[in-house]
């Protein structure tokens, strides 16, 4: 039915030449952008020159007006050139407005169709195109080349749904690298509709051809399922964001479109509420790809992190993948067990110290091996991360140091007892050769380390006993034993960073810019401001925890894999994108044991 509603559809045909054509014509637009781009670079620079030759002038006022002059230039210099690349990202079509007014970028106001845009037959002209962008940029006769993403003008490209398009008939997404354009992809808004642009038919490219196909039929049941998936998905869009939301659906059914549209419509509604940021989790770095193009903008301003499943955890990066059989290991709840003992055993690893021999109050004082191992037994009984158990440790050896020398007993007086205690404690930890030993008997661990420790089958085999069989332990042995991570690795480092802990840092100094302490025109001149795309990898550094996390293909993730995500949305609020049907997780039921 669906090969007759396009056969009867009044759609033009997407050929190999119809995709060429469009992008072609979105090239020639992006090179028309390049050009007045380099015609304002110019015109910065020809300002800094001008601004600098007022300097010979020698008046307070003209200094005045030149370092402010300097200092405009330089900034609008600056973010041109940082801008530069890459920055073309989004199109839309739209009906003429229900009035004339434009708006300081140059882009008409109105958000609603005028009467009679659309006529009786379905047939509509298109009134006005936008290209939507990071920054703004206007031609010489001050009409809109790109719109910034931020402008109210820009709002309808990620606004706009099919049950609610306003004046949106076709979004556009363009993908660029450099100067460019590699691909676009159309979202049709209103698929019912026969719109045409400068006298030729509207084209569409990608899965919006389907829909106008449908939606242009001739039966009225291919028009009302349109009509319910546009409804469904809507709904699905606009949905409040309390605690889950859950998307179902079949291969084909635009849930990750879906999903990629509320993260924009979430944050446009109240961007206050979500500027913790948004997280959005794809299982493969192909489909962040396909999702850097639809939200490139807010990836860039670091509101919104896009990341493959294998890319969550800073410094490590999936090259190698695992055979169902190792994925299934290391992908169950059961590895929570093997981790935590490996976590613990690593500290025997190294050649740890059998014995402490220190010097205190004129005495040599001993702690052999079987009484280090019942403080480390006992240091462990703790909940905190191993990393930061470190303390109680110390303070469980000085405690037994202390009950060895036998002073506590000496004196009656708890005062004098106390401050005895307080000099015994400063005299053993000034020694060498007891940090030394703390340093070799409870080492910093790192999540690598403990990882490359479990790559010795035997020494995996005793932390992983009553919990892996020995075949199971001898796959995942020679799995970590090779070159690079996978995918489920990247679970179990962030798995062990949890069990690990990072002892606290000493807070740096902040280093003084030289430039900070120059006055005039240095004073006043950006030496260089920090760019989107380093503004947007210092936030992710720092951000650890997300307002909202989006999943999209959920069905594929790994209970291992589910706490890793989890542990980035400890108070979000969330949107699950899946297909049960779907799963490549053989052991839905498998929990936490």
């Amino acid at each position: 039915m669906a090969a007759q509603a396009q056969q009867e559809s009044a759609v033009v045909p997407v050929h190999d030449s119809v995709r060429d054509r469009e992008i072609r014509l979105e090239q020639e637009h992006l090179d028309r952008v390049y050009r007045r781009l380099e015609e304002k670079i110019s015109e910065a620079e020809f300002l800094m020159h001008d601004a600098a030759q007022r300097g010979h002038v020698g008046t307070p006022g003209a200094l005045a007006e030149r370092d402010a002059q300097v200092f405009r230039a330089g900034i609008h210099l600056n973010r041109l050139h940082n801008e530069y690349e890459d920055f073309l990202f989004g199109r839309i079509d739209l009906l003429p407005g229900k009035d004339g007014k434009k708006g300081p970028d140059g882009a008409y106001t109105a958000v609603e169709p005028a009467e009679g845009a659309v006529r009786p037959d379905n047939t509509a002209d298109i009134a006005e195109t936008l290209h939507i962008g990071r920054i703004g940029v206007l031609d010489e006769d001050y009409a809109p080349l790109v719109i910034d993403w931020r402008a109210p003008a820009a709002a309808p490209f990620y606004r706009s749904t099919p049950v609610d398009p306003g004046r949106v008939v076709r979004r556009r997404v363009i993908r660029s690298k450099g100067r460019r354009v590699q691909s676009v992809e159309d979202d049709l808004m209103r698929p019912e509709l026969k719109a045409t642009l400068d006298g030729r038919e509207l084209a569409v490219i990608g899965d919006g051809a389907l829909m106008a196909a449908l939606g242009q039929a001739r039966t009225h049941t291919m028009r009302d399922i349109v009509a319910s998936i546009q409804a469904e998905q809507d709904l699905v869009i606009r949905a409040p964001a309390s605690s889950v939301t859950y998307v179902e659906g079949g291969p084909g059914t635009g849930k990750t479109a879906v999903a990629l549209h509320r993260a924009a419509y979430l944050l446009y509604q109240d961007r206050r509420r979500y500027a913790g940021g948004i997280l959005i989790v794809s299982p493969t770095p192909l489909l962040v790809a396909y999702t850097e193009g639809v939200l490139p903008s807010l990836g860039e301003e670091g509101q919104v992190a896009i990341r493959a499943i294998g890319s969550l955890v800073d410094g490590a990066e999936a090259t190698v993948y695992d055979s169902p059989a190792v994925a299934r290991i290391k992908g169950s709840y059961r590895m929570l067990k093997v981790l935590r003992k490996a976590a613990h055993g690593a500290l025997e690893l190294n050649d740890s110290p059998q014995r402490l021999r220190v010097v205190a109050f004129g005495r040599r004082l001993e702690l052999e091996a079987e009484e280090l191992a019942g403080i480390r037994r006992t240091a462990l009984g703790g909940t905190a991360p191993v990393n930061l158990l470190r303390p109680r440790a110390r303070k469980l050896l000085l405690d037994a140091l202390w009950e060895r020398s036998g002073a506590g007993h000496r004196h009656t007086d708890p005062e004098l007892a106390a401050e005895l205690r307080s000099s015994f404690d400063e005299d053993i930890t000034s020694e060498d050769d007891f940090i030394a030993f703390l340093d070799a008997w409870w080492p910093e661990l790192t999540p690598a380390a403990v990882l490359d420790a479990m790559t010795d089958e035997r020494r995996l085999g005793r932390w992983a006993r009553r919990v892996l069989n020995p075949g199971e332990v001898r796959k995942l042995a020679r799995a970590l034993q090779r070159d690079g991570r996978s995918v489920h690795d990247i679970a179990l480092l962030d798995e062990l960073q949890a069990v690990l802990g990072a002892p606290a840092r000493p807070r740096k100094k902040r280093e003084i810019d030289p430039l900070d302490q120059l006055t005039g025109l240095e004073e006043l001149m950006p030496a260089r401001e920090e760019t989107q795309r380093e503004r947007a990898e210092r936030l992710a550094q720092e951000r650890v925890e997300y307002a909202h996390v989006i999943v999209d293909e959920a069905q594929d993730l790994t209970p291992m894999q589910w706490r890793m995500v989890g542990r980035r949305g400890r108070h979000a609020t969330w949107t699950i994108v899946g297909d049960p049907a779907q799963s490549s997780w053989s052991d839905p039921d498998d929990r936490p044991g």
